[in-house]
């Protein structure tokens, strides 16, 4: 795995942007008239006064905005072709024995339509997660880049996704008690299981609450080796996810979705746990989000919560580009009266380096910062402005492609010629 995390593209190249307005992604503020130098794919030096060296290809970037690339924070990218056909629908396993040990990587498929959509739109790391079937546990997530290759696992098995809430009720058996009752129980069947591996009857008595593959998979989860992302919407179903660190004291928490997290804002805060949240969800779709608000990640932001934008249940299957959009919605509510948004630099943030630091990447992806990996895009204009859009995109320091299905039918058919016509349309 830690070969995975690290490994870069095998290049000499050494490129400078000059010229730009630079976005690092860590919150800074842009820098006008900057430079992003990146050599073997990584970073070396972004901002003001950088000097290019000697024999670098140059990149004019003057009159555009350069970033680091866009985390999407939570998306199923990859896992699904076509809605409603199961063939092409690899998130979640409904008939499955298995539920936590369900590795998400072997459905990944670089080839999907909607990587190279989002890629072209500034995406250039994807947090990808299964969805919850047959249990709570929906099984280990993953973290991959939109680059045009089959090589897209930048890690494997990144975090272990679970449902609380309305959701992991009914997965648990009907409600809420049912649902802690079987998440402690499935802790403390895989503490049992770290215990003595080879005592554990996972699998072979019938009262086994984890088979012996998922009590292995929550193994590194109860030791805090692995993150575990929640999902989970209402105040109150919150505050009862983090108190479960006082019995699972090393648990690694990420909270998901927090429609409600502005309510126990502080709470939230106290406990160090950051958050992956819904941005701009503010009508009430459900009985655990009335309390929904446009101002919830400026609250929260406020409040101390280290907060990220993500896509849950808001088409995460192909729609992560959105994310640039909601961060720029969150900038302009700073300007509507009774509102709370966040400023540009911590909008930014929100979709760099907030979602890698969640899961404990940000020293490797997120921001220009020198060493990490050389995810940059090169904007017409600013990257949270709805009508700016990227014109080149590197990941790991290799230029990618900017044609997708969509732009190749539009070539084709812009000025159609008589042999570029199917059959159907030849006159």
């Amino acid at each position: 795995m830690l070969a995975l995390l690290i490994t870069t593209p095998a290049t000499a190249q050494t490129i400078a942007i000059t010229g730009g307005t630079v976005a690092i992604g860590d919150g800074s503020a842009p820098i006008e008239r900057g430079t992003v130098i990146v050599r073997d794919g990584r970073i070396v030096s972004a901002g003001a006064g950088v000097a290019v060296p000697a024999g670098a290809q140059v990149v004019d970037a003057t009159g555009k905005w350069v970033s680091t690339g866009i985390v999407a924070g939570f998306t199923r990218l990859g896992i699904v072709e076509v809605d409603g056909v199961s063939q092409t629908d690899d998130t979640g396993a409904n008939n499955s024995i298995w539920s936590a040990a369900i590795d998400i990587v072997p459905a990944i498929n670089p080839r999907s339509t909607p990587i190279a959509i989002n890629r072209v739109e500034g995406v250039t790391r994807a947090i990808v997660s299964p969805s919850a079937a047959a249990t709570m546990f929906a099984g280990q997530g993953a973290v991959i880049d939109l680059g045009a290759d089959m090589n897209a696992v930048t890690k494997p098995r990144a975090f272990q996704f679970v449902e609380f809430g309305e959701t992991g009720a009914r997965e648990a058996g009907g409600s809420r008690p049912a649902l802690f009752l079987q998440f402690r129980s499935a802790l403390q069947a895989a503490q049992a299981y770290a215990r003595a591996p080879t005592a554990y009857d996972g699998g072979n008595s019938k009262n086994a609450i984890l088979t012996k593959a998922d009590a292995a998979a929550l193994v590194p989860v109860v030791n805090g080796a692995t993150p575990l992302l929640v999902h989970v919407e209402r105040g109150s179903d919150i505050l009862a996810v983090l108190d479960l660190k006082k019995e699972f004291p090393a648990l690694k928490l990420v909270l998901v979705g927090a429609v409600e997290g502005w309510t126990v804002a502080k709470e939230i805060a106290a406990s160090g746990v950051p958050v992956i949240a819904s941005a701009l969800a503010d009508l009430p779709d459900s009985f655990e989000t009335l309390a929904a608000t446009q101002s919830n990640i400026g609250r929260m932001k406020a409040a101390g919560v280290k907060v990220s934008i993500g896509m849950i249940n808001d088409d995460e299957v192909r729609m992560a580009f959105r994310s640039s959009q909601y961060a720029g919605n969150l900038v302009a509510l700073t300007k509507v009266p009774g509102a709370t948004g966040l400023d540009w630099a911590a909008a930014f943030a929100a979709i760099t380096s907030g979602p890698a630091e969640a899961l404990g990447l940000g020293s490797e992806i997120g921001s220009l910062r020198a060493g990490r990996r050389a995810d940059v895009v090169l904007w017409n204009g600013d990257p949270l402005e709805i009508t700016s859009a990227p014109e080149r995109v590197w990941i790991d320091g290799v230029e990618q492609p900017m044609e997708t299905r969509q732009t190749k039918l539009r070539d084709r058919y812009r000025t159609p010629v008589e042999g570029n016509l199917p059959k159907a349309y030849e006159r």
